[in-house]
């Protein structure tokens, strides 16, 4: 369930991008009607309109998933906090210049931002996050932790550069596509090799009588 409620502003924009690029002179009046106040020109050209809707779309649907969660008294990640404050910025300055590229910049600057994140808690607070998070369910050696950090490090740093290729290298519908199930798959198959690599670092846990149990430590 979280996966997907973490995905729901994603999937908005796609489809917010999508509808909008279908009937793009009548997204532009809509947009030139509501988001006039807000751009430079006060004027949103059909070329640019379906960004612009979508990039509207995924500030309010991140807003109200903070406001969702604080609501509930339920805990707010440290990335969706992230994700919110990058989408405000880099979304409203793609809104006022009526230009795409300071939203396209917006997933880069969430991954390099928490790339940033673990390894700063590593190197200067000797916090290391993967076990702060899942150490509870897995007991390894602090020179697997570290290296599981790095991986963390490593993977936010390739997405970033991974979602400028893209943007810079393909047209901005397939950029919208990456940003929304590439961006997805690539994250699912991480995090499916990092829990089995998990795996090969358990120990085994001995048995009552003498012989080795592969039952992993509770």
């Amino acid at each position: 369930m979280k996966q997907l409620f973490d995905f729901l502003p994603l999937a908005l924009f796609f489809l917010i991008y999508k509808v909008a690029g279908s009937n793009a002179d009548a997204s532009a009046a809509f947009a030139t009607h509501w988001l006039g106040g807000m751009v430079s020109g006060g004027v949103v050209g059909p070329k640019e309109a379906p960004v612009l809707l979508a990039t509207v779309m995924i500030i309010v649907a991140t807003g109200l998933q903070v406001a969702f969660l604080k609501a509930t008294r339920r805990k707010v990640d440290l990335m969706l906090w992230i994700t919110l404050v990058v989408a405000v910025v880099f979304g409203g300055l793609s809104i006022y210049f009526h230009s795409e590229t300071f939203i396209k910049w917006k997933p880069s600057i969430v991954c390099w931002a928490m790339g940033l994140v673990f390894w700063g808690s590593q190197t200067f607070f000797h916090s290391n996050l993967p076990r702060a998070t899942l150490g509870k369910e897995f007991e390894l050696p602090d020179s697997a932790w570290q290296r599981l950090n790095f991986a963390w490090v490593a993977y936010f740093g390739l997405m970033g550069l991974i979602n400028v290729w893209v943007a810079y290298s393909f047209s901005t519908d397939a950029w919208a596509s990456f940003h929304t199930f590439g961006s997805l798959g690539l994250s699912l198959a991480f995090i499916v090799g990092q829990f089995v690599w998990l795996s090969r670092h358990l120990a085994p846990v001995p048995a009552k009588d003498g012989v080795a149990s592969d039952k992993p430590t509770p």
